[in-house]
C-alpha cells in the first residue's frame, strides 16, 4: 500500500447518521460501466459507508483486479491475502475472505489482489463459471444471520471496468445494477452496450435481474452540459436516475488515497453530502417493479 494509504488508523472516529430503513430481503447490486473513470468505485465505497453509517450492514464484494475497493475500505489485501479469486477459482466459501472494515462498524469487505486478473483465463474450463459468485454470496448471506443475528441489508459489487467473466459473475448473482454515468461528452457512450448484456443475462441466467437505478456522478454546477447531459439520460431512463447527483469534487476525488470514504476523511463536504442523498433515495425506493 502506498505511504499516504497507511494514514488512517482504526481510530478514526465518525459521526453515525440517521437510520435508514432495512430492506425485508438482501438487496444484491452489481455496480457496473464497462467505460473507466466514471466513478463506479468511488460510488461503491461511498454507498456502501453512508448505508453502514445509517445502522445497516453492508457488504462490498470487490471483484476489480485493481482492489481500489479495498483500498478506499482501509482493507489490506497484499498478494497472498484470501480474496475473491480464491472464491471463484479455488471454491472457498465467502466468509473465509470477508473482513470487517476497521473504520465503519457494520461494513464488511470481500477485498480482491492483483491474483484475480488470471480468474477470467482460469473460469473459461470451470463448470457453471457463471455462477460461482451467486452461489458465494448465496452461502454468505445465511453465515452472515447465523452470526451476527441479522441479516446483511445490502451486497455491492464493484465491477471491473469490463464485460468479461468477472462482470458476467457479478451479473448473474445480482438483482439490481446500479450505473454510474458523468455528466461529460459521450455519457452514455458504451452504457447501451451494457444494457444488452444485462437483457442477455436476464434472458438466460438471470430473469431477475433489473437496471434498477443509474447515478450521475462528476455533476459540475458551473457549466451548462453537466445539466443537459443529466436531461438527457434522464430522457432515457426516466425514474431510474436518481435525483441525487455527485460533484466533481476534490475531496472525493483525495479520499481514497488515504483509505478513507468522504465519510471518514470529510464528512461534512458536498460529497458526503449526495451520496447519503444517494443511500437515502436507494434505500427507500420500491422494487419489485421490472423495466422494460
Amino acid at each position: 500500500m502506498s505511504e499516504a494509504s497507511t494514514q488512517i488508523t482504526p481510530t478514526v472516529r465518525i459521526k453515525k447518521l440517521p437510520n435508514l430503513p432495512k430492506p425485508e430481503q438482501t438487496r444484491v447490486f452489481a455496480i457496473a460501466n464497462q467505460k473507466g473513470g466514471v466513478g463506479k468505485t468511488t460510488s461503491t465505497v461511498n454507498l456502501a459507508a453512508a448505508m453502514a453509517l445509517s445502522g445497516l450492514h453492508v457488504l462490498v464484494v470487490d471483484i476489480d483486479p485493481q482492489g481500489n475497493a479495498s483500498t478506499a475500505l482501509a482493507i489490506e489485501h497484499p498478494v497472498g491475502t484470501p480474496d475473491v479469486y480464491s472464491v471463484l477459482v479455488e471454491g472457498k466459501p465467502l466468509s473465509a475472505i470477508v473482513q470487517s472494515c476497521p473504520t465503519i462498524p457494520g461494513l464488511f469487505v470481500a477485498p480482491a489482489t492483483v491474483d484475480l486478473t488470471g480468474a477470467e483465463i482460469e473460469l473459461v474450463s470451470v463448470v457453471a463459471r457463471e455462477y460461482r459468485l451467486a452461489r458465494a454470496i448465496d452461502g454468505y448471506i445465511a453465515e452472515h444471520k447465523a452470526k451476527h443475528g441479522r441479516q446483511i441489508d445490502y451486497v455491492l459489487i464493484d465491477c471491473p471496468p469490463s464485460l468479461g467473466l468477472l462482470t458476467l459473475n457479478a451479473l448473474v448473482a445480482a438483482k439490481e445494477v446500479l450505473i454510474p454515468i458523468q455528466c461529460e461528452y459521450y455519457a452514455l457512450e458504451g452504457v447501451g452496450q451494457l444494457i444488452a448484456n444485462v437483457e442477455l443475462v436476464r434472458e438466460h441466467l438471470n430473469p431477475l435481474l433489473d437496471v434498477s437505478t443509474i447515478l450521475m456522478t462528476m455533476f459540475n454546477s458551473t457549466t451548462k452540459l453537466s445539466q443537459q447531459v443529466v436531461e438527457e439520460v434522464r430522457s432515457h431512463f426516466g425514474d431510474r436516475v436518481l435525483t441525487a447527483v455527485v460533484p466533481r469534487a476534490v475531496r472525493l476525488s483525495e479520499a481514497p488515497s488515504y483509505s478513507q470514504t468522504i465519510f471518514t476523511y470529510d464528512g461534512s463536504s458536498i460529497g458526503a453530502q449526495s451520496y447519503l442523498a444517494a443511500a437515502t433515495e436507494i434505500t427507500n425506493k420500491i422494487i419489485g417493479t421490472k423495466h422494460d
